[in-house]
């Protein structure tokens, strides 16, 4: 399938992003934007990319740490370090500048798109579905839960996976969550696993994967976005 690297502007930053597209679309594809770990912009976040583009689906991966060098890290701590110095306001403008960068490529339907994120990525993707009516859909895997009280400006459907285990995010904020969208009569949906921990889904970490786990949110996954994104 098609895949380039790319970089676009955002506030005088120069914005670095892989894209991936469909081998052959009979028509204009859907597009989506999928936010990486607290790792990087890495080869694990383009795979699952080419998943998508593999979908049917034209995918802008942006590197959340442009304004920071473009730093890619397997270390915890330095990851740490990286997601603690992100801005969120300028996250929120680099995505406003990479859904239209996205929305004008050649190819791709130009009427919406899709937000897909995890962990770092899955609370920027929630933040974005607030802010960005160009956002149509929006799936959360196990991301930090945003203050509860930004749920009544949510603009579109969202789909959150949270395993049971996760010892980064709690209960209590997917409970938040799930009365957010509630309260506000949002559309959403949040599916548990009961015996998924934090990153279940991301196959380079034998000590959180669960193949059956992660094969269960990427159908849901799929489903959602075909229905939402157009």
């Amino acid at each position: 399938m098609p895949t380039s690297q790319v970089q676009y502007l955002s506030d005088g930053f120069t914005i670095q992003a892989f894209l991936a597209s469909p081998d052959a679309a009979p028509r204009q594809a859907p597009g989506i934007i999928l936010l990486h770990e607290w790792w990087g912009l890495n080869d694990h976040i383009k795979d699952v990319a080419k998943r998508f583009a593999k979908e049917g689906f034209a995918v802008l991966a942006p590197d959340l740490y442009s304004r920071q060098g473009y730093k890619v890290t397997g270390i915890p701590a330095e990851a740490a370090k990286l997601m603690g110095a992100v801005s969120t306001q300028g996250v929120l403008r680099d995505m406003n500048a990479s859904a239209k960068f996205l929305q004008q490529q050649v190819g791709v339907a130009p009427f919406g798109i899709g937000m897909v994120g995890f962990s770092m990525g899955a609370t920027f993707a929630l933040m974005v579905a607030c802010h960005n009516s160009d956002v149509k859909a929006a799936a959360a895997f196990y991301g930090k839960v945003p203050p509860v009280e930004t749920i009544r400006y949510l603009l579109c459907p969202v789909l959150y996976h949270y395993g049971a285990k996760d010892d980064w995010v709690t209960q209590s904020e997917v409970d938040l969550l799930k009365e957010g969208l509630a309260k506000n009569g949002k559309p959403g949906e949040i599916k548990v696993f009961p015996n998924a921990a934090h990153a279940f889904f991301n196959d380079t970490r034998p000590e959180a994967y669960r193949p059956e786990e992660a094969s269960q949110a990427w159908r849901a996954s799929l489903q959602f976005l075909r229905r939402y994104v157009r």
